[in-house]
């Protein structure tokens, strides 16, 4: 079949993708951004489309030509600058199946979550549900798949979340938690080729929960584990923190980041992600594999065990940085200008002092400014680097003697430049 997979570079749909591939499908894999996807899976055709804007059939039309079946991973958990759930879950995904329905395009397997039809608290889960029944209102062999929480050996979002904590020597435990049925990555890609088929069962809803109830807890003691690390001590967060940190998290969306730690994560945990395998057993065969078995059966190599210790270690690398750049540049303009213009001056700039002075530290400002914004995080890094090269040379010139100031301000420059690179090695998500 030539299957068309959107949200191919997310969390599951890389692992559709990759598992269609290599059961001899030919795959078309959309995504918003292509980024590295493209290398790392050769043999799927990419196309880089924004989902969300694709809100009417004909604009899906281009792209459906020799389909025979498509399957959709798109999502987004809190719409923000780059994310606008209700485009992407509801109103793209509608335009595509009604684009799946007037080119008769039979087989489409969305991929939904688990719960949305008993429960929406959120703008995800409702969104999720408008997705789910935009699908059932076409004439299509349609199948809806609600995974719980899935995990597996990719990270990202609440996944990569859980990896972070399991390192952390003490645990922090959120309030207001509900059980969990977390499901592996590969049986969900499994299941996703199972319903592909022609002769699978059609227009049905299936839930995929793991085999036991867990608490959220349990699930990050389980890793800790599977990392080599002991019984972790516990902290309960009190409540009012708790609602600070999501908001927090909140407020990083909103200059692009995607933390998992948001008021949808809040709100959709409070709900739980639970549901009856059972059924998921009898209409495909498939066991879901337990949460130890999973882990047993491929132990933590070294660069898990990396990812997990740089998880948090990352966000402050990043705080520290746009604070430090703002910091300097408004300490520049502000109170320390006359410092800065006298140290000028002492090297010989004359009139030019106080404009450089003036220069450098908007210079400052905007790098942290320009770091602080996802969007704009790599190039204000890049910026960051070749600004502080340029100062360490000025330095020499202007005034050597700092070289051998006893607080170091010249040789400060070379472990403020190796954090920056370590932001750099660990910007991306995914």
């Amino acid at each position: 079949m030539r299957v068309l997979v959107t949200g191919a570079t997310g969390l599951i749909g890389s692992a559709v993708a990759a598992r269609l591939t290599e059961a001899g499908h030919e795959v078309v894999g959309v995504a918003r951004r292509l980024g590295a996807a493209a290398p790392r899976l050769a043999s799927v055709r990419w196309v880089a489309l924004d989902i969300g804007r694709m809100t009417s059939p004909d604009s899906w039309t281009p792209h459906l030509g020799g389909i025979d079946g498509v399957v959709n991973c798109a999502g987004a958990l809190q719409s923000g600058p780059a994310d606008d759930v209700q485009a992407v879950h509801a109103d793209g995904v509608a335009a595509l199946f009604a684009a799946c329905e007037a080119l008769r395009i039979r087989r489409v397997v969305h991929v939904s979550a688990i719960g949305v039809d008993r429960a929406q608290p959120t703008a995800f889960s409702r969104t999720k549900l408008a997705g789910d029944q935009a699908l059932m209102a076409r004439d299509l062999d349609w199948v809806i798949l609600r995974p719980s929480v899935v995990l597996g050996r990719p990270v990202y979002g609440a996944s990569a979340l859980i990896r972070g904590l399991a390192a952390l020597p003490v645990l922090p435990v959120m309030p207001g938690g509900a059980p969990l049925q977390v499901v592996q990555l590969r049986d969900v890609a499994e299941t996703v080729l199972f319903f592909l088929a022609p002769d699978a069962p059609a227009r049905v809803a299936v839930e995929l929960a793991g085999p036991e109830r867990l608490e959220f807890v349990d699930v990050v003691k389980a890793y800790r584990r599977w990392l080599g690390h002991g019984e972790p001590r516990i902290l309960r967060v009190p409540r009012w923190l708790a609602n600070l940190l999501y908001r927090l998290g909140d407020a990083a969306g909103r200059l692009g980041w995607r933390p998992p730690v948001r008021s949808t994560a809040q709100a959709e945990l409070a709900r739980g992600a639970v549901g009856d395998p059972a059924e998921w057993t009898r209409a495909t065969g498939i066991v879901p594999q337990s949460l130890p078995a999973a882990l047993v059966a491929e132990p933590a190599t070294v660069q898990e065990r990396w990812f997990a210790a740089l998880y948090f270690l990352k966000p402050v690398i990043l705080v520290v940085l746009a604070v430090f750049w703002m910091a300097t540049g408004l300490l520049s303009i502000g109170p320390g200008y006359p410092i800065g213009v006298e140290l000028m001056r002492e090297g010989g700039a004359g009139w030019l002092s106080g404009p450089s002075v003036i220069a450098g530290g908007l210079a400052d400002l905007l790098i942290g400014i320009g770091i602080a914004f996802r969007k704009t995080a790599r190039p204000a890094l890049w910026a960051a680097l070749g600004l502080s090269v340029f100062y360490m040379i000025a330095g020499s010139i202007v005034l050597p003697r700092l070289w051998l100031e006893p607080l170091g301000a010249l040789l400060k420059i070379w472990p403020i430049m190796a954090l920056h690179l370590v932001a750099l090695a660990t910007l991306r998500d995914r």
